[in-house]
């Protein structure tokens, strides 16, 4: 059994989205010992997107929620639907133990997340940490450091909004 955690930009742009779900597919299709498990706080973008392809590869999804008021405090309403099939795809669902979704609580979802995980699926452009803490770059890094396998996932053309 493999557990793959994820990370990655929640901001693709409308093209990336195929890449990406392209990309995705070829690192599941390499699983090929065991059950396939997948960890993920399905987040917009690259965690949904991640979540989604292993569940169309017969994965088993964990999700992990950085607070208790995620959904209402941070779920954007044209995320909703997808936060919420995810959620109840899910094999398993863990809450953090933080009232609010802050700093803090992403901090400790991405440490569960590596916790969880035998290796980092990372959806990323190589840019630095932004300095706010609890990033795709940060939990990179914090991955490398804890030696855990990370395998970069930006396909050529791949691009963020903005």
């Amino acid at each position: 059994m493999a557990t793959y955690a994820v990370t990655g930009h929640i901001d693709l742009t409308h093209k990336s989205v195929g890449l990406v779900r392209a990309a995705l597919r070829e690192v599941f299709a390499r699983h090929t010992e065991g059950e396939l498990v997948g960890v993920s706080c399905i987040a917009a973008g690259a965690d949904s997107i991640f979540a989604e392809e292993l569940l169309a590869a017969g994965g088993r999804l964990v999700v992990v929620l950085p607070s208790r008021d995620y959904r209402q405090a941070k779920v954007k309403p044209e995320h909703a639907e997808t936060f919420d099939r995810l959620g109840s795809a899910a094999a398993e669902v863990v809450v953090m133990p933080h009232e609010t979704a802050d700093r803090s609580a992403y901090e400790a979802a991405n440490a569960e997340l590596l916790r969880r995980g035998d290796r980092l699926v990372a959806v990323w452009d190589g840019a630095p940490p932004s300095g706010k803490g609890g990033g795709t770059a940060d939990t990179v890094l914090a991955a490398r450091e804890a030696g855990l396998a990370v395998d970069v996932v930006w396909p050529e053309g791949a691009a963020r909004r903005g």
